[in-house]
């Protein structure tokens, strides 16, 4: 009866992250659109255009390979997906739109690399 429930709810983890890559994939293409039409500066249209660029493919992966988890590892490197999505790319938008540091973003892009190699470990352990 255990494994069900945990099957149960790594499968609510998996819809959660997958509804969440949604959502940052519509966010990305409105923030592309405001760094397209709506900003003046070049450094700040670039940061923002990256940080779009960046929000959009992982919301999308989190989107289509996020349903599909089950594994622990999965839900880990997905997770981190996200974080690391959040913290590049909020970085880069906060700087551009806030004029916040963006000390975050080099954790955030590591937080990536390492959420994809995990996802690679899990595919080649299945």
């Amino acid at each position: 009866m255990e494994g069900v429930a945990m099957a149960r709810g790594d499968s609510k983890a998996g819809a959660w992250l997958a509804a969440t890559g949604a959502v940052l994939a519509a966010l990305a293409i409105g923030l592309s659109a405001y760094a397209a039409h709506g900003v003046a500066d070049l450094h700040a249209r670039g940061n923002l255009q990256t940080a779009s660029l960046y929000a959009f493919a992982h919301g999308v992966a989190l989107a289509a390979l996020a349903p599909t988890s089950a594994r622990a590892l999965r839900l880990l490197a997905l997770a981190g997906l996200l974080l690391g999505t959040v913290l590049f790319a909020g970085s880069l938008a906060g700087g551009a739109l806030l004029g916040w540091p963006t000390r975050l973003a080099p954790f955030g892009g590591t937080v990536l690399m390492a959420s994809w190699l995990l996802l690679a470990i899990d595919a080649v352990r299945r």
